[in-house]
């Protein structure tokens, strides 16, 4: 099912989630959408998780720790 997601290109958010550029911001919705046509159901915690990860700011470990976290809720 299509869900859309909440994207602000001026305030460069995606679904609340502040990023640098609009670039970042483009890249990651477009992966976000693509996931989505496999079912996938992001939140704004995956979100800010996702961008965190990408950042460098939480380790590969801990991302692959909180979305399997996440996906037994």
């Amino acid at each position: 099912m299509y869900r859309e997601i909440e994207i602000d290109r001026e305030n460069l958010t995606l679904m609340g989630v502040k990023f640098p550029s609009l670039s970042a911001l483009e890249s990651t919705a477009n992966a976000i959408g693509s996931n989505m046509f496999e079912g996938f159901e992001p939140t704004t915690e995956l979100v800010q998780l996702y961008f965190d990860w990408k950042t460098g700011a939480v380790s590969e470990s801990s991302f692959l720790t909180a979305l399997y976290a996440n996906s037994q809720k």
